[in-house]
């Protein structure tokens, strides 16, 4: 049954995660994604991205993960007709409480946003995560790292980290969904001394 918290938002299922404060670039060529994406430009509305639990990001629809991440766009372009090029920024993770399909394949779903975490500072045994995290931010720079940085934070410092880990993606959704951001340093941690 629908809460008074729940949305109805257009879901693209992605072979990616998206996280909060994060940036993703799309590029946009199905007739579907380009009728949503001209919708949420128009209206200023955000989308849902899911990682895809089965099927493929073109052709028939796909099934997406229950959990998934608000996505608004900050920027586009369409550098030729029928091409869309977007950079979305992640703003609310949301548990996906049904889908429906269009006629024309896209899935618009029911969600739930989901509370962010409560901002803790990072650990003292995660100083490294944090100067990894600094060192990647001044390499790459503010289009890939939008501020405000938020160093401070250990949800930011794991959500950063885990975007551009090599990790699986079932390990990326899954230190998504994760309400525990200690626990997700933790990861974090080990990951970083064993590579």
């Amino acid at each position: 049954m629908p809460s008074d918290r729940t949305l109805t938002l257009p879901i693209f299922p992605l072979n990616t995660v998206l996280f909060p404060g994060g940036t993703l670039p799309l590029r946009i060529f199905e007739q579907r994604y380009l009728d949503m994406t001209k919708a949420c430009v128009r209206d200023d509305s955000p989308f849902g991205v899911c990682l895809l639990s089965e099927g493929s990001e073109v052709g028939q629809p796909a099934t997406p993960a229950d959990t998934g991440c608000i996505a608004r766009i900050a920027h586009w372009d369409m550098p030729q007709m029928g091409i869309f090029h977007l950079i979305t920024r992640g703003e609310t993770r949301f548990r996906l409480l049904d889908t429906r399909q269009t006629t024309d394949g896209l899935l618009i779903g029911e969600v739930v946003p989901l509370e962010p975490e409560p901002s803790i500072r990072p650990d003292i045994r995660h100083a490294a995560c944090v100067e990894v995290l600094e060192s990647i931010v001044e390499k790459f720079g503010t289009e890939h790292f939008p501020p405000p940085h938020r160093f401070e934070d250990a949800t930011w410092v794991g959500y950063r980290l885990a975007e551009i880990l090599p990790v699986s993606l079932i390990e990326r959704q899954r230190m998504m969904v994760s309400n525990d951001a200690i626990a997700r340093l933790d990861r974090i941690l080990h990951l970083i001394k064993r590579g």
